[in-house]
């Protein structure tokens, strides 16, 4: 691990001591690699580099997967991966090959099951922001309306990590800023492309959201997701600036270009069954970033771990599982993409708080969680290869399909 390998003898007998005192705090990366383990960064392509290495954790030893990105290099770039649709899902191999990134990991949590709800569709869409290739395609859900692990204090289902156009990799939280507006009068767009839209407000779905039902945006509470669905909602089609159709309750099928649904709930049905056919309508809508200026190409969702070489307050330091995580280095030029192993002799994995400890040792600034379990998966290219493989195991024996990751790009 570039910098900061121990010599095999040392780093045994410090482990040693500082166990055996009970003073070992977080997780620490083992002098010694496995048989068969990558004893140095193996290139990838021109500025890409993957290693693999054990970390000994406080439930026993978790094997890590760790992809080193320059981001300075006039080869390299990163993207969001997506199977094309909001609602959708497929494997990050897949779609890594699709769009011909050269490695990558998964990316944010999602809305997997819908036990709660039942005869409510699972849409399988993330539940923070999103922008791939500069183009916004999602809002961020209701904090309690996400999946995955409870959030850290301080943070939100806004926050995101994302590269900029200007190439550097950044910490940041994206909030929606949109409206729906007629001739008498106009109301705030409380989501995006969303599968839980706050209570009493109305949300924006483009052609970015699929083909899968809008009824569960209606479902769950701004504080409970498995509250029952509500009973006051109501959905209006614009297409090319008019209201063309409504509903009493939201619909599904692919949306056209240059149209847009408006589904609202509580209040927000209200205010939309005040809308005639053939009445003009302006929907407009975009991510509003907390750091000024800043323009993303990529941003996805999870939450901060590690900011300033600190790790967050209050982080998890008891639940051990299989993670992936994102790191920024060197001032936002470097990116260390982690996912750990699956298999069995490994998926005691790592706490919240041993992840940033981790992101720190590799040389990580700031680090960002992103879904972990069954849907850690990191993928890279083999030397010759004109496809992905996945490197490590995922837990639960074959990738899963989630809805967007991180992809890394080579080329000019």
């Amino acid at each position: 691990m570039t910098g900061r390998r121990r010599r095999r003898g040392a780093g045994r007998a410090v482990l040693a001591f500082l166990t055996a005192f009970g003073a070992l705090a977080g997780a620490a990366l083992v002098g010694a690699a496995p048989a068969g383990a990558v004893q140095k960064g193996v290139r990838v392509a021109p500025g890409v580099t993957y290693e693999e290495f054990d970390i000994r954790a406080a439930k026993g030893v978790a094997h890590a997967h760790v992809l080193k990105v320059d981001l300075d290099h006039p080869q390299v770039r990163v993207d969001l991966l997506y199977p094309g649709a909001v609602a959708s899902r497929a494997q990050v191999s897949r779609m890594a090959d699709a769009q011909g990134a050269v490695a990558g990991v998964n990316g944010d949590f999602f809305n997997i099951t819908e036990a709660q709800h039942p005869g409510v569709e699972v849409t399988g869409a993330s539940v923070g922001p999103a922008i791939a290739a500069g183009r916004t395609l999602k809002a961020a859900v209701p904090n309690g309306q996400r999946f995955g692990p409870a959030l850290p204090p301080g943070t939100t289902t806004e926050d995101v990590f994302g590269v900029g156009t200007d190439g550097v990799a950044r910490l940041d939280r994206l909030a929606l800023d949109g409206s729906v507006r007629t001739a008498e009068a106009q109301m705030p767009l409380g989501g995006l492309n969303q599968y839980a839209l706050p209570v009493g407000s109305v949300g924006a779905f483009t052609s970015d959201w699929g083909s899968v039902s809008r009824v569960r945006a209606t479902c769950g509470t701004d504080t409970d997701r498995a509250a029952p669905c509500s009973s006051d909602t109501y959905e209006v089609t614009v297409r090319d600036g008019k209201v063309v159709s409504a509903a009493d309750t939201p619909g599904s099928g692919a949306i056209a270009a240059g149209t847009t649904v408006l589904v609202g709930r509580e209040a927000g049905a209200q205010q939309l069954r005040k809308l005639a056919t053939g009445e003009a309508v302006e929907v407009e809508h975009r991510l509003v970033a907390a750091t000024d200026g800043a323009a993303y190409r990529l941003a996805l969702g999870g939450y901060p771990v590690l900011t300033g070489g600190r790790p967050l307050p209050g982080l998890d330091d008891t639940a051990s599982a299989v993670r992936t995580a994102v790191g920024i280095a060197d001032s936002g030029r470097r990116m260390l993409l982690l996912a750990l192993d699956g298999a069995t002799a490994y998926r005691s994995g790592l706490t919240i708080a041993e992840v940033a400890d981790t992101m720190r040792e590799l040389g990580s600034d700031d680090a960002f969680s992103l879904d972990g379990g069954g849907s850690s998966t990191l993928v890279a290219r083999k030397a010759g290869a004109s496809t992905v493989s996945v490197r490590n195991h995922p837990s639960g024996g074959a990738e899963r399909a989630v809805p967007n990751g991180i992809g890394v790009f080579s080329g000019t």
